[in-house]
Parts: C-alpha cells; sequence; structure tokens
C-alpha cells in the first residue's frame, strides 16, 4: 500500500514527568514555531490552565493534533478549536471515549491510540469513533519486538480504519522497566540517539497527514528528530 499523500511532523508538547513543558513553551517564540502537537495527558486542571495560559503569551498559531486526558471538559475542548485550531485528537480504549464523542467538536474528530492491547474493547472504541491513532512506538514494541497477541490483528485492522493522526517515540534495541508503566518495555519518551527512530521506517505506508513526535527531549533537540525522519522516511512534507 503506497501512500502519497503529504504529511507534517510536528514537534510535540509533552508533559509526562521528565518533559519541562514550561520550558517547552518558552522555546516556542525562541525557535519561532508555529505549531506543534500538544500532549497535556499528565496534567490536572490547574496544570492545564496554567499551560494553556502560557501558550496564550506565545506566537504560537495551530496545534492540529491533540492527546486528550480525560477529564477534560467540552469547553476545554472547544477553546483548543476556537484558540489554536485543533483538527484532530486522541484518547485512549480504556479511557472515556464515550464522554468525548458527546462532544459537539469531537464528532469525527476522535481517534483511538493502540496501547498495551488491541483487543476487542480497542476495536469497538475504534469502531465508534473516527478511526486510529498509530502509536508507532507500541506497535513496534509490543506488537513486533514483544510479540503480544491481540497485536495479530493490527494491520488488518489499519486497512480497514482511517488513520488519522500517530505518535513517534524512541524505540531502542533493548528492554527496560518504564518508570510510567512499571513493565518492561523497548519504547521510551526519551530519545538518547537517532539510530532509535530508525524503526519507523518500516511503517512509512501507515503515515498519516499529521505525524507528531512523542518526547520529552527540549524542542531545540527535536527539531533535529524531525529532519533525521524527514530523511529517514524520504516522503513527502
Amino acid at each position: 500500500m503506497e501512500n502519497n499523500k503529504k504529511h507534517k511532523i510536528l514537534l510535540g508538547l509533552t508533559t509526562t514527568p521528565k518533559s519541562d513543558w514550561r520550558e517547552k513553551t518558552r522555546e516556542i517564540d525562541e525557535l519561532g514555531l508555529k505549531e506543534i502537537a500538544l500532549f497535556p495527558t499528565c496534567l490536572e486542571a490547574d496544570e492545564r490552565r496554567e499551560l494553556f495560559g502560557l501558550l496564550e503569551k506565545t506566537g504560537l498559531e495551530r496545534l492540529p493534533h491533540v492527546h486528550l486526558r480525560d477529564g477534560m471538559t467540552e469547553a476545554e475542548v472547544d477553546y483548543l478549536v476556537e484558540r489554536f485550531h485543533a483538527e484532530v485528537f486522541n484518547t485512549h480504549a480504556d479511557r472515556n471515549y464515550e464522554g468525548f464523542l458527546a462532544m459537539k467538536e469531537l464528532k469525527g474528530n476522535l481517534y483511538i491510540e493502540n496501547c498495551w492491547q488491541t483487543d476487542d474493547k480497542f476495536v469497538r472504541a475504534v469502531s465508534e469513533c473516527a478511526g486510529i491513532c498509530v502509536d508507532f512506538g507500541h506497535w513496534e514494541d509490543l506488537g513486533i519486538r514483544q510479540n503480544y497477541e491481540s497485536y495479530g490483528n493490527f494491520p488488518a485492522m489499519l486497512k480497514k480504519n482511517h488513520i488519522g493522526c500517530c505518535h513517534i517515540s524512541a524505540v531502542r534495541s533493548f528492554a527496560h522497566e518504564s518508570a510510567e508503566e512499571k513493565k518492561k518495555v523497548y519504547h521510551s519518551h526519551y530519545l538518547y540517539d537517532m539510530s532509535e527512530l530508525d524503526y519507523v521506517k518500516a511503517y512509512k505506508e501507515y503515515l498519516p497527514p499529521y505525524v507528531s513526535i512523542e518526547l520529552e527531549n527540549s524542542f531545540t533537540e527535536q527539531i533535529k528528530v524531525k529532519e533525521y525522519l524527514e530523511k529517514l522516511l524520504a516522503v513527502s512534507f
């Protein structure tokens, strides 16, 4: 399946524990960034308000892809659409995706991310939403290197469903225990070496229009990641 669509790689403002999201907001104007992907997944409501306030003070114009956090309100979603022109959103099958589907701006724009299992719950959630947000790091780690049984159906699902957005993170050559998930994993939200991105080349046919970098690394480092991916993938950007 040859993918002739044009793609846009977005730097990602992540909020996982090792990501300095406040510093990333300062980098926005230093680097002249106009659009990024947003991952407010580890922020409570008061921290999200702080983040939005910091973004307001920058020259940022667009947040094309947003990873929703449980508990985000319809007012927050409306704000992201109206102020930052958010287009596509993702969440997990085991989160309150039904609640998000009730929100006007999310109908037709909500995609389900592949996480630990692509089981019946995942299949049902995808069928009720707009399609799939492919996390390529999870797929490479859990589906290929660790051979999780439920991932056997994943390639077939991708052929049947729309891929609306995606995440790219690092995948290491060795397994380590994730501080977040307390499990053995190969994927990581921190990149140490560009070779940890080489796995993505095997999945280029599945790339959607928005390709979001999900890393804790600074935006300065992510710019180098973006350049590396553009050369690695050799597709239209």
